[in-house]
């Protein structure tokens, strides 16, 4: 079969049409590969910025925990030095009532304290115990007191810097009015004024 012209520019025409559709096609295909691309470089880019902002987030709280940390080991120490302070005043304070002359103003404050402990005990009969370097002390005490109560000093002294202890005659009532116990309980107030001159509150 002779090709003619006219079968040329059929050809020719196809070819060219099938041409155009398959560049459409490929035009078609790239734009679509390059919105997805474009839109999966939105994804990535909010991807990484949520990494990001997770790490960020991970790192100021890894900072808070550290400086957290770090001030309640400061204020743990601080406590520690605070206490060890406490501890040591109440120490010298100790050793200068175990040396404490027996004079008149130290009579004066057993004399109250037995009046506390009759007060506190409050039955007809009160054992009192003392150590044994206050016992003469404590019975010349006794001995002038009002007969209303049966004050009896205890033969066996206690382990004492000072002061004096009160019990029923069946035990079952008891005061404690010694020197140690009366530190103890001022140890909070101590404390409390040694803190306030650290933080300049005073």
């Amino acid at each position: 079969m002779n090709r003619t012209p006219a079968l040329d520019r059929t050809v020719d025409k196809v070819l060219a049409q099938k041409q155009e559709d398959f560049m459409t096609r490929i035009d078609s295909a790239y734009q679509e590969a390059a919105s997805n691309l474009e839109s999966s470089k939105g994804s990535l880019r909010s991807e990484y910025e949520k990494i990001i902002q997770g790490s960020r987030k991970q790192a100021e709280n890894l900072k808070r925990q550290i400086l957290g940390s770090k001030r309640l080991e400061s204020r743990n120490q601080e406590l520690l030095l605070i206490e060890t302070a406490v501890n040591n005043y109440f120490e010298k304070a100790r050793e200068k009532f175990r040396e404490l002359s027996r004079d008149k103003e130290y009579k004066s404050m057993i004399n109250e304290m037995i009046d506390d402990c009759i007060s506190a005990i409050g039955t007809g009969e009160i054992i009192i115990e003392s150590n044994e370097k206050d016992s003469k002390i404590v019975a010349e005490i006794i001995a002038k007191k009002p007969k209303k109560v049966k004050l009896t000093l205890s033969d066996k002294p206690i382990d004492s810097i000072g002061g004096l202890r009160a019990l029923s005659p069946d035990g079952s009532l008891t005061y404690d009015s010694t020197i140690e116990l009366r530190m103890e309980r001022l140890k909070p107030l101590i404390r409390k004024e040694i803190v306030q001159r650290l933080r300049g509150d005073k």
